[in-house]
């Protein structure tokens, strides 16, 4: 399948998986663009998340094995290597401000999952 692409916000959607090969509330990964991109069903919340796989810590291939959860409301992800927690929405690392992830946008359409680059 062909990205889509929306000229008005500068993003490309790319088809990562079927709903299905995510487990509620865990993690996957998918291969897009060359780049490993950790998808989130937080089935708990009804919310999908994106974020680069690669943990900055020790640049690891880890983030989409992490756990998911809540901090204060904030739905995050927990490296399962060294315990970075990071923010699914902005990515930023909740108890450690040196490092951050990226986020990239998430559409459910007719049981597929797509991310938004």
């Amino acid at each position: 399948m062909e990205p889509v692409k929306n000229t008005k916000d500068r993003i490309t959607w790319h088809k990562a998986c079927h709903v299905e090969d995510i487990p509620a509330d865990g993690g996957g990964c998918a291969l897009i663009e060359g780049k490993q991109i950790a998808i989130f069903n937080f089935s708990r919340r009804g919310e999908w998340y994106a974020t680069d796989n690669m943990c900055p810590h020790r640049q690891q291939m880890a983030v989409a094995r992490g756990m998911i959860g809540s901090q204060e409301g904030e739905p995050k992800v927990a490296c399962p290597f060294h315990k970075k927690t990071f923010s699914l929405r902005s990515g930023q690392c909740l108890n450690d401000e040196a490092y951050s992830i990226n986020t990239f946008p998430v559409m459910v359409k007719e049981n597929q999952v797509y991310i938004g680059l």
